[in-house]
């Protein structure tokens, strides 16, 4: 950022859409010191990635508890403070509480789309609206690379038991709120440790079980790569088919064939690091996005 420039302020928001055909609607809401009607939104906590703000952001302004669809555009502006960014994804209601008025939100509707074209203040949020209207409706399938471990070189023991370390620990407790955000029903993990331990915090925190798969391993895996794209592609195809939010864990040597089974090109991935795409009931990638450890 250059002398004198006002930095960027950060918020992020969803288009939360319910019901199919006539019935779909959209939830807004109308804040009485702008006297508008918008898309529930609002400024990151510091730290706080964009997709855990835009989940805390809705509940707080909607009392709707979401989990984020396939991210959308995003829109900018300048307020008083300096340039603004909203990062927008859609949203799938997981249950409703009722909101009491405040002064920041003092109505909530769900309205019918061709109102809401209508209703909304603001022809950026519009466009974001109608690009929401245009997607299929999506589950969340997340490739994860397992958080940091020991260095070989500090482990005398099997390397397929080879635990993560404090920093990975922390990486495998701040994965909790990305799973959580795009609502991860399924837990798959190589049998390597590592990956177990990755994965647990949210295990323990959504009381799943992680099913282990040998074939995800670093030792068995890598000398069988196209069997691990089958194994991929067929979760990825069963998730879709049911509904079912996956996340698979697995090794840099075997993440290429992982990643290939999505029909994307592989890129490296840090420990820690996600890519969450966001499959049709067909299991067709419909979109896609790379989340770093968080912190980074």
């Amino acid at each position: 950022m250059r002398a004198g420039e006002q930095p960027t302020i950060r918020s992020a928001g969803a288009v939360v859409l319910r019901g199919q055909g006539s019935r779909r609607a959209v939830a807004l809401v109308h804040r009485p010191a702008y006297n508008d009607w918008s898309l529930p939104k609002g400024k990151l906590e510091k730290r706080e990635p964009a997709y855990a703000a835009a989940v805390r952001e809705v509940e707080e302004e909607t009392g709707v508890r979401i989990r984020l669809g396939a991210p959308l555009s995003d829109v900018s502006y300048r307020v008083i403070k300096g340039p603004k960014l909203v990062h927008f994804w859609v949203g799938y209601p997981v249950w409703e509480t009722a909101r009491r008025p405040d002064h920041e939100v003092d109505e909530v509707q769900w309205v019918p789309i061709v109102q809401a074209r209508d209703q909304l203040t603001y022809p950026d949020e519009t466009s974001i609206l109608e690009e929401a209207l245009a997607m299929p409706d999506t589950t969340p399938f997340v490739v994860v690379r397992h958080a940091k471990a020991l260095l070989r070189k500090d482990w005398s023991g099997d390397d397929s038991k080879r635990p993560i370390d404090a920093k990975g620990m922390a990486q495998a407790s701040n994965l909790v709120d990305l799973l959580d955000a795009y609502g991860v029903d399924l837990l798959k993990s190589s049998t390597s440790t590592r990956c177990v331990q990755t994965l647990e915090p949210y295990a323990k925190t959504r009381r799943l079980s992680i099913k282990p798969v040998s074939l995800l391993s670093e030792e068995i895996g890598e000398e069988h790569l196209a069997g691990v794209q089958r194994y991929v592609r067929k979760l990825v195809v069963k998730a879709g088919a049911t509904g079912t939010g996956t996340a698979v864990c697995g090794h840099r040597p075997v993440l290429p064939a992982m990643i290939s089974a999505l029909d994307l090109e592989p890129r490296p991935m840090t420990p820690g690091m996600s890519l969450v795409v966001h499959v049709d009931d067909e299991g067709v990638v419909v979109a896609h996005e790379w989340h770093p450890p968080h912190p980074a």
